[in-house]
């Protein structure tokens, strides 16, 4: 028998995240964004509760592969676009659009060889400072690519830098749109947090929108709103099974270290995850976990197999009871990624992606 760990993918959670990405934006088509391996989920995995979008975007060609491997047949995004000339050859042959975002990836461009010029998303630095062409540069490029035969329709795009906070996404869409106005193609703007806080905004009214984070259940702005106040489901469940009981008197002490010790009798389970499967090893006493759908802590530092849970709200469970470390217990009850998280000091999306090779996944 394998190790009692297992995760689960929820493709009705995947669907209903889809919906409510629509509904924020229905007038804008929407990219599914699967990179990292679909947030750590499994591309394939996935794939069924959101082939209703109307594309995808990842980052590198083997998940693209994999897609159209899948028969997805519709438009797939290189969100980084191409790292080097022979990328664009399988750009060609899987019909894949992908963003530029510096002047070698035009320079490439202008030296390929293709029959059937390629559909580009030209990046603008608008404040984020990772990726793009400044305004001051962003119309240049344009008209480069605009001269090369290798190229057909140019789209324009930037990514927002703090639409989950307080300032917002104003002066980047002001500089986005001032620099834009008057040039030809589709937009493509907003991330989860732009899409769930600002899509009401006309001012941000995009051909293209780009949920990643919400899709897969995790509020982009928490703690501010959690996924039940922008209306999401969670979509990865990480489960597994008490596999010993120990009783502590006062005194005693839990796991590496002692960082826990007992202030009177208590029951104690003993899990089988442990930082090996992904969970965070930095995880401190009193993060949330579910026992038999009711909340209660763990105990002690996280092991490489293994981490302490306080069974004193569940004193029915025992050897072999249900432990959720997040998402949906069996019994319905739901653990939020992000409660996880915070106690972690990190976000939802690395819990997700962390999830390591050795833990079994399931559709459920």
């Amino acid at each position: 028998m394998p190790r009692p760990i297992q995760a689960f993918v929820h493709t009705d959670a995947l669907r209903h995240n889809l919906a409510r990405m629509r509904a924020a934006a229905p007038d804008a088509r929407v990219w599914a964004v699967v990179k990292a391996n679909a947030y750590g989920h499994g591309i394939e995995r996935v794939f069924d509760g959101l082939r209703g979008a109307d594309g995808f975007a990842l980052l590198d060609l083997d998940e693209a592969q994999r897609l159209r491997s899948l028969g997805w047949r519709g438009p797939v995004l290189l969100l980084e676009g191409v790292f080097e000339a022979r990328d664009l050859e399988l750009c060609s042959r899987l019909d894949l659009w992908h963003t530029v975002h510096c002047d070698e990836q035009i320079d490439m461009l202008s030296r390929h060889k293709t029959q059937v010029p390629h559909r580009v998303f030209l990046k603008m630095n608008s404040g984020m400072n990772r990726l793009g062409f400044t305004p001051t540069r962003f119309r240049s490029a344009w008209t480069r690519l605009n001269q090369l035969p290798q190229v057909d329709e140019i789209s324009l795009v930037t990514h927002f830098s703090d639409a989950d906070g307080p300032k917002g996404i104003a002066e980047q869409m002001r500089v986005f749109a001032k620099t834009t106005e008057d040039l030809p193609g589709e937009r493509s703007t907003c991330n989860s947090a732009g899409l769930l806080r600002h899509a009401s905004d006309t001012a941000v009214a995009a051909d293209w929108v780009r949920p990643g984070i919400a899709l897969y259940g995790s509020a982009p702005d928490f703690p501010e709103h959690d996924m039940a106040q922008w209306g999401l489901q969670p979509t990865l469940s990480l489960r597994s099974r008490i596999i010993a009981v120990q009783t502590l008197q006062a005194g005693d002490t839990v796991g590496y270290g002692s960082s826990f010790t007992a202030d009177a009798p208590m029951r104690i389970g003993i899990v089988a995850c442990g930082y090996a499967d992904g969970y965070p090893r930095h995880c401190p006493t009193g993060t949330p976990v579910l026992v038999e759908g009711v909340r209660t802590r763990t105990l002690g530092r996280v092991s490489m197999d293994m981490i302490a849970v306080d069974l004193g709200p569940t004193p029915q469970a025992a050897f072999g009871s249900e432990v959720t470390l997040w998402g949906k217990a069996s019994q319905g009850a739901v653990l939020p990624i992000d409660d996880v998280a915070k106690a972690a000091g990190t976000v939802g999306y690395e819990l997700m992606c962390a999830v390591s090779a050795r833990v079994n996944f399931s559709q459920d």
